[in-house]
C-alpha cells in the first residue's frame, strides 16, 4: 500500500472513530493527508477544490428534487398512492404487507427520497400493520427496503451525483436504466414478503386499510396527478424539453400546485418551514459533494485509482472475479459511510476499472446504487434502518433479524443486476435507437 493512501486510510478510520460527520471527515483528511504529502499552500487548494466541487449547473437539480420531495411528503402523496396500491394488491395475501411494498415504491420513485418514503408511508402503514397482526419487526423491515426501490426508480438525486463524478454520463440514460432493476428488486420483495405472510399466516383475509374501497379507476384518478410528475420529468429529458436540472424545476411547480392548489394538503403558511428544511438538507448534501470532491482531486493527483486498478487487475484478469470484488468492497463501504459520499469517492476509483472491463458507465452506475442501496438498511449508518425502526417503534436489533430475507433478495437481485447487463441496459439502448 502506498505512503499516501496509507495515511488517508489511517486518518479516516481515526476520524470516524470520534463520530466526526463524515462531511467534515473527509475534509478533514484531505488537509492532514495534503499536509503530509508536502503539498504547498494547503488551505487555498483545498478551498478551491472545495468551491469547484459544487460550481457545476447540473448540481442545481439536486435542491430542487429535494424541495419537490419535500413538498410531496407534506402534500398528501401518500394517502393517494396508499388508495391505489389497496385496490392493485390489496386482496391478495398478507394485502397490507403488498399494499406497504408498492406504495414504497411509487412513493420512493416519486419523491426522490428512501427516508421520506419510509416516514411517509410508514408512519400510515406499519401502524396499521400491527394493528392487523403483522408483526411489528417485519412491518418496519419491509417498509425499510421498500423505500429504497425508489433510489433507482427515477428520479433520483444519486444518479446526477454518479452522473457529475463519472464525467460524460448522460443523467437521462441512468434514469431509463434504473426502471427496470428498481421494479426487479420490488417484485422480489413483494414475493418474499408474500412468502413469510402465507407462512405466518398474515393477512389470511381482506386487511387492506379500513376505508371505504374506491374503484381502481377512482383510485388511479386520485394519485395520477402524482404520477404524472415521473412521466413529465422522464418525458420531458428524454424528449429533449427541457433538462434534468430544468425538469427538477418544473417538479417543484409541479409538486407545489398538488400539495397547495389541487390536493390543498399544505397551507401558505407551512411553506417557509418546508423551504427551510430543504435548504438544510441541501446544505448537507451539497458540503458531501464539496468535501469529496476536495478528496478525489487529490486521490488523482497522488494516482490512487490507477494503484488501486493495477492491484485489482493483478488479482485476476476475470470481469466476473473483478465485479465481484468490487461489489464486496461496495457493500462493506456502506455498512459504514453513508450513500452520497461512496458514491462521489469511489466513483472515480472503481469505474475506470469498470471501463477498462468492457462495462458501460450506465450499467455501472446502476450497479454502484443497487449495491450502496443495501448499506441504508444496515447499521450503524443505515439510514432507512434506524427511520423505520423509530417510526414503527421497534428495536434495531430485531427489525434488522427480521430483515434477513429482505438482504437476502436484494443481494441476489445486485447479482443479476451485475451479470445481466440487458435488464439495466435494453431500455437506454431501445430509447436510443
Amino acid at each position: 500500500m502506498s505512503q499516501e493512501l496509507l495515511i488517508m486510510l489511517v486518518c479516516f478510520l481515526a476520524l470516524l472513530c470520534l463520530r466526526l460527520p463524515i462531511a467534515f471527515v473527509l475534509g478533514s483528511v484531505t488537509v492532514v493527508t495534503a499536509y503530509a504529502l508536502g503539498y504547498g499552500n494547503v488551505p487555498l487548494n483545498v478551498a478551491s477544490n472545495l468551491a469547484n466541487g459544487i460550481d457545476s449547473f447540473a448540481l442545481l437539480a439536486i435542491p430542487f428534487f429535494i424541495l419537490a420531495g419535500e413538498l410531496m411528503g407534506r402534500g398528501g402523496l401518500a394517502s393517494r398512492l396508499i388508495e391505489l396500491a389497496t385496490v392493485v394488491v390489496g386482496r391478495l395475501p398478507g394485502g397490507l404487507a403488498m399494499v406497504n411494498t408498492l406504495t414504497c415504491m411509487l412513493f420512493g420513485a416519486i419523491s426522490g427520497s428512501a427516508v421520506a418514503a419510509v416516514s411517509s408511508v410508514g408512519g400510515t402503514l406499519i401502524p396499521e400493520m400491527k394493528r392487523k397482526g403483522y408483526d411489528g419487526d417485519f412491518s418496519s423491515a419491509l417498509t425499510a427496503t421498500a423505500a429504497t426501490t425508489g433510489l433507482l426508480i427515477p428520479p433520483s438525486n444519486v444518479m446526477i451525483v454518479y452522473a457529475l463524478v463519472a464525467g460524460n454520463v448522460s443523467v437521462a440514460a441512468l434514469f431509463v436504466a434504473g426502471i427496470v432493476p428498481g421494479i426487479f428488486i420490488g417484485l422480489g420483495l413483494m414475493l418474499v414478503a408474500y412468502l413469510v405472510c402465507v407462512l405466518r399466516g398474515y393477512g389470511r383475509e381482506c386487511d387492506a386499510v379500513e376505508t371505504e374501497r374506491p374503484s381502481f379507476g377512482q383510485a388511479f384518478l386520485g394519485a395520477l396527478p402524482s404520477l404524472l410528475l415521473v412521466v413529465i420529468v422522464l418525458g420531458g429529458i428524454l424528449g429533449g424539453v427541457f433538462t434534468a436540472t430544468e425538469a427538477s424545476a418544473i417538479a417543484v411547480l409541479w409538486a407545489f400546485l398538488l400539495g397547495v392548489v389541487f390536493y390543498r394538503m399544505i397551507a401558505l403558511t407551512e411553506l417557509p418551514g418546508i423551504v427551510l428544511g430543504a435548504a438544510r438538507t441541501t446544505a448537507i448534501v451539497l458540503f458531501l459533494v464539496a468535501s469529496s470532491y476536495a478528496m478525489s482531486r487529490l486521490l488523482t493527483q497522488e494516482q490512487v485509482p490507477q494503484q488501486l486498478s493495477e492491484m485489482l487487475l493483478s488479482l485476476s484478469d476475470n470481469p466476473l472475479i473483478i465485479l465481484l470484488i468490487i461489489n464486496l468492497t461496495l457493500l462493506a463501504v456502506g455498512v459504514f459511510m453513508d450513500m452520497t459520499p461512496a458514491v462521489l469517492i469511489f466513483t472515480p476509483i472503481f469505474l475506470p476499472i469498470a471501463i477498462s472491463l468492457g462495462i458501460d458507465p450506465v450499467h455501472f452506475g446502476i450497479i454502484m446504487i443497487a449495491n450502496l442501496s443495501i448499506g441504508l438498511l444496515t447499521p450503524p449508518v443505515g439510514t432507512c434502518l434506524f427511520v423505520s425502526a423509530g417510526v414503527g417503534n421497534s428495536d434495531i436489533v430485531r427489525v434488522s433479524r427480521a430483515m434477513l430475507p429482505f438482504y437476502l433478495v436484494m443481494i441476489l437481485a445486485l447479482l443479476v443486476i451485475t451479470y445481466f447487463a440487458p435488464l439495466s441496459m435494453f431500455l437506454p439502448k431501445l430509447l436510443a435507437n
